[in-house]
Parts: C-alpha cells; sequence; structure tokens
C-alpha cells in the first residue's frame, strides 16, 4: 500500500517538533527533568497544639445518696423519725444534715475582683443602726405617688448578675438604698443604688427562688435554690451558713410580718414547709396544691393569712390557725385558666392581685375578696425571660408590671385597667421582676434577664 502523501499542516508540523527537539537537547532540559523527577523533598512537619490526654487520678469522693421516707416505705411524721426505723441501713437521721453540704465562707462564695471588707463592715453598720434607732425609725411609707414623677436617671442602671435575675429585695430600711438580687447561677449580687462597685457572690448551684432580709437584722439574709438548699448569709460570721437541705426543689420563701423564728418554703410539687429556726426542723408541712407554689405571701394586717400561686392554675387564701391534721382548707380559691405565676396582697390587705399565663392580672377585693376586676395583660414571656409578677406599689392604687417592650406597665386597681407605660430611652432590657423600696416613695427596682436592675425614682 503506497504511503499517504503528507498535507501541508502535518509537514510543518513535524517540522516544529524537530525543531523543539533540537533546542531541548542543546539546552539540556531533558537530562535535568530526570534529575528533579528523581529528587526527594525533606517532609517539613507543621506546628500544632497537640494536647497529650493524660489520665487524671480519680478522687474517690463519698457518694451520699438522699432517700426520702416515701423511697423507704415510712409514713410521714412531722416529728422525725428514729435512726434505728430505716431498716438494715446505716442509721442516719432524717432531718437534712448541715454535715453534708457545710458552710461556705464569704470570700469562698465571693466572685468579685474588688475585695468585700468594706460592703461587710457597711453591712454590720446598718444592721447596728437599725437596732439602736428600730423605736424611732418610721415605718413602711403608705402613701400616694404621682405616677409623673418617675423618672429614671442613666446612674441608677447597673447590671448586678450574669444572666437572668429570678428575685430582687430591697434592704428594708430608711437609711440605706441596698438591693440584693438573684439569678438562674445560683449567684446573689448586692448593689448600693448610685455606686459603681457590685458585690456578688455564688453561695447556690441553682436558680435562686427566694431572698429575706432579716428587717430585725440587716447583716442575716437567707436565700433559697431550686437545688432544695436553704442558707443565711451572716455578714457578722462572714459565711454562708446551710440552715435547711430537702429532697425537693425550693420553688418560694417567705416570712410573715414581725416573725423572726419561722421560715415558710414552697416545698416540691404544691408543698408548703414551715421551718423553725428555734429547733432547727420542720414544724409543720402541708400539700396545698396539686402542682408547685410559685409566691407565698401574707397580709400585714393579718399576718395569720396567707396567699400562694400555683402552677396548676389557682391562687388560694389560707388561714393558717386552722388545720385539721396534716391538712389546710382554703378561704378562697381563685382559678385561672393557666400557671398563676404571683399573687400578692396589697399595702393595706384589703386587696389581692394575682398574675397569669393566661394573659391576665385580676385584681381581688371586698371583705371576702369576692369583687374581682380581670385586666388583659401581655404575660408570655416565653421561655428566656422571667415570668411577669405585678407588683404592688405603696398604696393600693397601682399595679407595677413588666411589658414586651422595654417598659413598665402601670395597672390602676381603682379604674381597674392600665393607665400608662413607664418608658425610658436608658431601658436595654425587658423588667420582669420588681420591688419596691419600703421606705422611699417612688423608689422601684426593676430586674432583667440580662442581669441589670433599672432604679425608678421620684423627681
Amino acid at each position: 500500500m503506497a504511503p499517504q502523501k503528507l498535507t501541508d499542516y502535518e509537514r510543518k508540523r513535524l517540522e516544529n517538533i524537530r525543531r523543539n527537539d533540537e533546542m531541548m537537547a542543546a539546552l539540556k532540559l531533558h537530562s535535568k527533568a530526570t534529575q528533579l523527577s528523581n529528587f526527594k523533598r525533606p517532609r517539613v512537619g507543621t506546628k500544632s497544639y497537640n494536647m497529650k490526654s493524660e489520665k487524671k487520678p480519680k478522687t474517690e469522693t463519698p457518694i451520699v445518696i438522699r432517700r426520702s421516707l416515701r423511697t423507704r416505705g415510712i409514713p410521714p411524721d412531722s416529728k422525725g423519725l428514729d435512726g434505728d426505723s430505716v431498716g438494715p441501713t446505716t442509721p442516719r437521721k432524717t432531718e437534712p444534715s448541715v454535715v453534708s453540704l457545710g458552710r461556705i465562707s464569704m470570700a469562698d462564695a465571693r466572685e468579685s475582683d474588688h475585695s468585700d471588707s468594706f460592703f461587710v463592715e457597711s453591712l454590720m453598720g446598718m444592721a447596728q443602726l437599725k437596732a439602736q434607732y428600730a423605736s424611732v425609725e418610721k415605718g413602711k411609707v403608705e402613701a400616694s405617688l404621682g405616677l409623673e414623677a418617675l423618672y429614671l436617671d442613666p446612674e441608677n442602671i447597673a447590671r448586678v448578675v450574669p444572666g437572668r435575675i429570678t428575685s430582687a429585695r430591697f434592704f428594708p430600711s430608711s437609711s440605706v438604698k441596698m438591693i440584693a438580687v438573684g439569678n438562674t447561677f445560683g449567684n446573689v449580687g448586692f448593689w448600693n443604688v448610685g455606686q459603681s462597685e457590685v458585690h456578688l457572690y455564688r453561695p447556690h448551684r441553682a436558680p435562686i427562688s427566694g431572698i429575706l432580709i432579716q428587717p430585725h437584722c440587716l447583716s442575716k439574709i437567707y436565700t433559697s435554690c431550686y437545688d432544695g438548699i436553704l442558707r443565711l448569709m451572716d455578714a457578722e460570721k462572714e459565711i454562708f451558713d446551710l440552715v435547711f437541705e430537702s429532697d425537693e426543689s425550693i420553688f418560694a420563701l417567705s416570712q410573715p410580718t414581725n416573725e423572726t423564728n419561722c421560715l415558710y418554703l414552697a416545698e416540691g410539687s404544691g408543698g408548703l414547709t414551715i421551718w423553725d429556726n428555734r429547733i432547727g426542723k420542720r414544724m409543720s408541712h402541708w400539700v396545698l396544691h396539686e402542682s408547685r407554689i410559685n409566691t407565698i405571701d401574707f397580709n400585714c394586717k393579718n399576718p395569720h393569712i396567707a396567699a400562694t400561686s400555683s402552677t396548676d392554675g389557682t391562687a388560694c387564701t389560707w388561714d393558717l390557725r386552722y388545720t385539721d391534721g396534716d391538712k389546710l382548707t382554703a378561704l378562697r380559691t381563685f382559678t385561672h385558666k393557666r400557671s398563676v405565676q404571683s399573687a400578692y396582697f396589697s399595702p393595706s390587705g384589703c386587696s389581692l392581685a394575682t398574675t397569669s399565663l393566661d394573659n391576665t392580672i385580676a385584681i381581688y377585693s371586698g371583705v371576702n375578696m369576692e369583687d374581682a376586676a380581670v385586666i388583659n395583660h401581655n404575660n408570655q414571656t416565653g421561655r428566656w425571660l422571667s415570668t411577669f409578677r405585678a407588683k404592688w406599689g405603696w398604696d393600693d392604687s397601682y399595679l407595677f408590671v413588666g411589658n414586651l417592650k422595654r417598659g413598665v406597665d402601670v395597672v390602676s386597681a381603682v379604674q381597674r385597667k392600665m393607665v400608662m407605660t413607664l418608658e425610658s430611652q436608658h431601658m436595654s432590657a425587658i423588667p420582669c421582676r420588681f420591688d419596691t423600696h419600703s421606705y422611699e416613695v417612688g423608689m422601684l427596682a426593676g430586674a432583667t434577664s440580662g442581669g441589670q436592675v433599672y432604679i425608678w425614682t421620684s423627681r
């Protein structure tokens, strides 16, 4: 077969290939390429922070198992049980032991960077001043207030604790403007309004459910927690002492007016416990609701009358003088469609205000609280905010409650409606929990879920 005749394009292509080969041969490129292909570059190691996993020796800590009377098959007894009634296990006291957790020094609980020596000294000074002038100190203020006089000074704003505030309480004294707040992390913070320093402690490891400042001795402050722990902060001894330890959560803490010996705890699912400090044990315990109790409040004119609010959708009033064994009968039951977050008596004791997740604030008045007024209010705070709880002012005129638009709604008990909203450009968060200063008309504290406290004052 005769060879095919090359085209001009193919002849040109072959000529270019031959010319390129001659050029590469003259430059010795083929030999250099072979040398480069046989060259092995050394491996360079990259920097890295490899943490050597060293197994730490396990510290053997004794495991304390807290067993309730129910799980041990023992009926409840308000007087307690003998150690030998536990059965085959090691005898132990039925009353919670303070040795299991013990006391905590204020130095160990402190989380502030600065020293708290001046703060402790100021608490002791306030307590001494209170005791010295107790007979001449003016009583709690019950006076009306012009709402237009309330304003928010930017100097009266502080972030007192990290995270969400669950409880706020003014010191009950005419000589000081200090507030104590607790949060969801177990912190308790103290702020003297107008000053720059905040004193922060962490005596608990769960949300704070109550703060109770003893009016007869301002240096002693009770704090309760969802982990079932009740502590006493004693500034004189500089400790957080363990008072009571429960198998159940403590959801609220309260005390009647002029009561010094007994504490009232919302314990477990609907339980109300009276703790007697004199004997160091439970004095009484009743199951009042089907679900947890959110607040406990006492009528200032009749301290034996108590009001409770519950997640079971009811609020009740009780006469603690009349009991039938381990049973207590409600004087009145106020029903809502959803959880009742608070039930507070008015300063005169003649009215009761409830706040519910059914988006209502109810005001009950009259001899038997039979006269009811229901005010619609958006109480849907959601998961990340503390629930709203309408708080009475300095008389029976107004209630103060949070507003989801970063304000404070004012509800008139006389007009039975919301009459205005306190607003300020300085408010950057939603106030959820409130307290009023008992001795300063117009001093209103609003605490937020970001740890801030806003103090409204009267011009």
